[in-house]
């Protein structure tokens, strides 16, 4: 019974880290690196997932946080990114 809901709460540590690194990621995007040439570039998204994997990396130490967790979270800044990007260039983010 307990490990059983230790796995369900890393699972949705897990979950809760991959969407938070999207949503901070596209948001920052959209407000600070607007103007920014460099994010326009197709290695920025790639960029970004890996350094943010690799900042995100030692909080895996932590007991109900596994390294999955710091891998979605880059993968979803990653993401983010390439979605801020996409919606900067359509102009459907206006602020």
């Amino acid at each position: 019974m307990i490990s059983s809901t230790l796995m369900l709460i890393s699972a949705i540590i897990t979950v809760a880290a991959g969407l938070t690194g999207f949503l901070l990621a596209r948001r920052f995007v959209a407000r600070r690196l607007r103007f920014v040439d460099a994010v326009y570039s197709p290695a920025a998204p790639f960029l970004i997932a890996a350094l943010a994997m690799v900042i995100a990396w030692p909080v895996s130490a932590l007991p109900l946080v596994s390294a999955t967790a710091s891998a979605l979270f880059g993968i979803g800044a990653g993401l983010g990114t390439a979605s801020g990007v996409k919606a900067l260039r359509r102009g459907a983010i206006t602020r």
